[in-house]
């Protein structure tokens, strides 16, 4: 069996990965908030997560591997989004607003990662399905006393777990300054975090024995990992932006609540995300949801192969220049492998994923096949890395039919050598151009190929 090598965020070493039960392997990672659609950043994960998903599925079995991604859809930020539609007028209770964004914003999300290839997940638990074992778990932490009710909150007790800051390698004191802490009045210490609050009528709320209330967020993410993966499992994936204070909030509880079980072994988490160079920020006008990309015709395929051109662990950088690139590639792998059956996945590929997700290495491997003219690795390999699938292909154009622009074409180019004027005839090119049609000229005559940029929508006005 491939030995797959990954680096534990909490050891800071690359180590060999040995499920918790042999042969079966659990993962978590932290999904979205859903009041909003997917900026770019938010499917960063998405894409990384699924390529180990993947790759675990290749090597341990399909039926071996349980992968649980959450949807937040209890938040202050959701409930300030049903408000707002009800302000402007929208009709309903404020419970069948929100529940009317967090069904939309969930079909939005599957939709945006399904185009870029992404697998849906084992298991997409709701927060709002799972109240009762977050009300559950706060009951043990508090009779152990990790937690602490105080005006009508529940918090836990964070120095009442000696290892806290061992994920992100500070102390709980080097943590106090400049942490994006809560201020209340009510906390025995700073650091000490929300576990449940209260809702008065105007806002969602549940029972619980310390009155009517929602939870916090970080205790979201470890009921729903314990109830669905057990008290230790094997990957908790997610950005590094979770890692403080979330990541390291969720160990805490889980731990103190559960301290016969481990939580997750290995803690895995990807780097920030630029576009051309700068941080994404909507005051720079680099903002961009996987919509905004998707729309401007960027094929999600084309989007997933940028993802994988840069190492996890690394800041990837979104550009214009990278997307041509990895256009230009696909398309010309596509070309090639059109009519072949997929073969088996390449044992260098393989490799390279397993040494720690090597995406990029994975897809110099994948050029080294093409340069050997081996198509059906190729298109085998590339299955591996969520890229080549025949569900994917249709934004390349293959098989739209251009007859009609090639006739047009012809009769614009006689009547430019009978006039002595090409104008008409150059003005025909730079619209296909436009529409992304490749004008290949020949002694035999003209051929219009689909290339960079195609768009079929741009070819109704140049029949």
């Amino acid at each position: 069996m491939v030995t797959i090598r990954l680096t534990n965020s909490k050891t800071r070493r690359k180590e060999p990965f040995e499920p918790v039960d042999a042969g079966r392997v659990r993962i978590y990672v932290c999904g979205p908030t859903v009041y909003d659609r997917a900026h770019i950043g938010n499917a960063r994960p998405v894409v990384v997560f699924d390529t180990l998903f993947r790759l675990l599925r290749h090597v341990y079995g399909v039926d071996q591997v349980t992968y649980a991604r959450n949807f937040t859809d209890v938040d202050d930020k959701i409930n300030a989004e049903a408000l707002r539609r009800r302000a402007a007028g929208a009709p309903g209770t404020l419970e069948e607003l929100i529940h009317a964004r967090t069904e939309e914003t969930i079909a939005w999300y599957h939709a945006d990662m399904d185009a870029l290839g992404a697998l849906r997940p084992t298991h997409e638990p709701r927060a709002t399905a799972f109240i009762g074992a977050m009300i559950a778990m706060i009951g043990r932490l508090v009779e152990g006393g990790h937690a602490y009710e105080a005006a009508g909150h529940v918090l836990f007790r964070v120095r009442s777990y000696k290892d806290y800051g061992a994920l992100s390698g500070r102390s709980v004191d080097d943590m106090i300054a400049g942490a994006r802490v809560e201020v209340a009045p009510f906390k025995e210490d700073p650091m000490d975090f929300v576990l449940w609050k209260p809702s008065d009528e105007g806002l969602p709320g549940w029972d619980s024995p310390w009155g009517r209330g929602r939870p916090g967020w970080h205790i979201e993410c470890s009921a729903m990992a314990h109830e669905l993966l057990g008290e230790t499992f094997d990957i908790h994936g997610g950005g590094l932006d979770l890692q403080f204070p979330h990541h390291e909030n969720e160990i805490a509880q889980s731990c103190c609540a559960h301290p016969e079980g481990g939580f997750a072994r290995v803690w895995l988490h990807n780097e920030m995300l630029l576009v051309e160079g700068r941080k994404m920020s909507k005051s720079l006008g680099n903002f961009f949801t996987v919509r905004d990309l998707l729309d401007q015709g960027h094929p999600g395929e084309v989007i997933r192969m940028v993802y994988l051109m840069t190492h996890y662990r690394s800041p990837m950088d979104w550009t214009e220049a990278k997307a041509r690139e990895a256009e230009g590639t696909l398309r010309k792998w596509r070309a090639a492998v059109e009519d072949v059956e997929a073969g088996a996945p390449a044992p260098s590929v393989v490799e390279a994923l397993a040494d720690d997700l090597n995406t990029a290495g994975a897809i110099a491997a994948l050029h080294e096949l093409a340069r050997a003219g081996d198509w059906a690795g190729l298109k085998g390999s590339a299955a591996l890395l969520g890229l080549l699938l025949d569900d994917m292909g249709g934004w390349t154009g293959a098989g739209v039919d251009l007859t009609a622009l090639v006739a047009r074409f012809e009769t614009l180019r006689a009547q430019a050598k009978a006039a002595r004027d090409f104008s008409a005839l150059d003005a025909y090119k730079a619209a296909l151009a436009a529409a992304g049609v490749e004008v290949r000229m020949s002694k035999s005559g003209v051929e219009l190929v689909p290339g960079t940029g195609f768009d079929p929508a741009g070819l109704e006005a140049l029949v």
